[in-house]
């Protein structure tokens, strides 16, 4: 069976950056069907070869000493290029007449990706659907989708049904790229593939969970598409509570898409409702200095370029267990990482000769630089007892080797061109993460929103944020990336 790979939205800055290098690091590891083809589909108007020749540039400019000439020209005959307009009907149905010119005469496998501006996601659906693009009876037809998927529940419900119009769900792909990221897959490994973490994760060990995704950028020139965003739809909705699934869901039967995605929905089913007075107990906010100069930035704008959120997972293994989320432009570095902060020891044998030693911490560091640090207590040596946190280190780099340590997006597209899901939203899914956030979003906007904190940049959000950690009996880990 032959496979074929159709982008939508070719011209965008995500296939010449992220989509195309994938797939010719796929192809050249082997890993690509031998002869699977890649169809650009964009207003612009180019040749094939000229846009063979565009991506050529941009390949190399990416990959830099990974790029090898002679495998690029092999790869580069089986790229094709489609002006059309997910609009017109007729751009449908002349790809169409493309893909029967250049593909097998049956057993073709599609995979459409939608890189798209969102609001045209159910359009180009339903125009695959009526050129008869979808019907999969001479071979699969997926389609993946880029987030955002809907800008809260409704429109996501909305999404959801125009897309089912023309696709079943185990045909659709909901992709964020944090679930290609090797830390994050590892997490599975982490506590299912060994006896000594497992029996620790629950909540007569741990005290709390911390998930950080931190941003050193500005809003910059995006500033008009973020403040009608905001980072509860641009961060929490997608990347966090993903996070948030993989590290408190409970361990599937066997390693099945639709067993694992099962298990973090019931994760989302536990997280407790807030109601009243939770939003400004349980939630913050914050607004970085500058950010209303930002352009397309309206002024008095009350979006939140910081927000950290405690939710509670109210089952067996996590009751009363804080999880706290919390992402922000403009801090001091650049990280994504999963604390676990164990309790601390119950009872101190060292009395006054030591200081009271820090709970255990499993740090898991999602990027830049993917690996997983251990704190536990030591003794100094030549000393009367006294204890300091030692660290145990693994970084993926170190052990994997620069050249076999893949891009999120490769793990990604050879899953979807396989038929793998795991690492995808469900419909479902995506609905109960909208009705997790929606409510916040809704408080915030109303006469009882809780204070907008104003940050300076390069640090870790507004000052009063660890002020409200402290008041907890906690304290947040900053640290910029443990592993480098």
């Amino acid at each position: 069976m032959s496979d074929t790979i159709v982008i939508f939205g070719a011209s965008g800055d995500l296939t010449s950056r992220k989509l195309i290098p994938a797939l010719y690091q796929l192809f050249r590891k082997g890993r690509l069907p031998g002869d699977a083809s890649v169809v650009g589909v964009s207003r612009s108007s180019y040749s094939h070869d000229e846009w063979r020749e565009m991506l050529c540039e941009s390949t190399k400019n990416f990959l830099g000493n990974h790029f090898d000439p002679s495998s690029w020209s092999k790869f580069s005959q089986r790229i094709f290029y489609h002006p059309g307009d997910v609009t017109d009907s007729e751009s449908f149905n002349s790809l169409r007449a493309l893909l029967s010119a250049i593909e097998a005469s049956s057993g073709v496998s599609r995979l459409y990706y939608l890189s798209t501006m969102p609001q045209l996601y159910a359009e180009a659906i339903r125009q695959l659907g009526a050129a008869g693009l979808a019907d999969d009876r001479d071979g699969p037809r997926r389609v993946i989708i880029e987030k955002p998927f809907g800008t809260d529940f409704k429109t996501a419900q909305q999404l959801n049904a125009s897309i089912h119009e023309v696709f079943r769900e185990d045909q659709i792909y909901r992709i964020d790229h944090y679930l290609g990221k090797e830390t994050v897959q590892n997490i599975f490994a982490l506590r299912f593939a060994n006896s000594i973490f497992e029996p620790l994760w629950n909540r007569r060990y741990v005290d709390h969970v911390q998930i950080t995704v931190a941003e050193e950028v500005l809003v910059g020139r995006r500033g008009g598409y973020y403040d009608e965003s905001g980072v509860l739809r641009d961060m929490f909705q997608n990347h966090l509570l993903q996070l948030l699934m993989i590290t408190a869901m409970e361990p599937p039967a066997r390693y099945d898409a639709s067993l694992v995605r099962d298990e973090k929905v019931k994760v989302l089913h536990c997280i407790r409702k807030m109601s009243g007075g939770d939003f400004a107990a349980q939630t913050f906010r914050g607004q970085y200095d500058g950010y209303l100069k930002e352009k397309g930035v309206p002024a008095g704008s009350q979006t939140a370029t910081y927000a950290a959120i405690k939710l509670y997972c109210d089952n067996w293994r996590w009751k009363d267990v804080p999880f706290y989320l919390r992402s922000g432009k403009g801090m001091s570095c650049r990280t994504t990482q999963i604390v676990i902060q164990f309790k601390q020891v119950p009872h101190i044998l060292f009395g006054s000769k030591t200081r009271v030693p820090v709970g255990n911490r499993l740090v898991i560091q999602v990027q830049p630089a993917e690996g997983i640090q251990m704190h536990f207590e030591t003794k100094v040596p030549d000393s009367d007892m006294k204890t300091r946190t030692s660290t145990l280190d693994f970084s993926f780099q170190d052990h994997s080797g620069e050249n076999d340590l893949p891009d999120a997006y490769q793990r990604l597209l050879l899953d979807a061109i396989n038929g793998d899901a795991s690492l995808f939203a469900r419909s479902d899914e995506v609905e109960l993460a909208w009705g997790i956030i929606d409510p916040v979003i809704a408080a915030w906007n109303s006469p009882a929103a809780p204070e907008l904190f104003s940050y300076q940049t390069g640090n870790w959000g507004p000052v009063e944020i660890g002020e409200w950690m402290h008041n907890q009996g906690r304290e947040w880990f900053d640290v910029c990336p443990v592993i480098r």
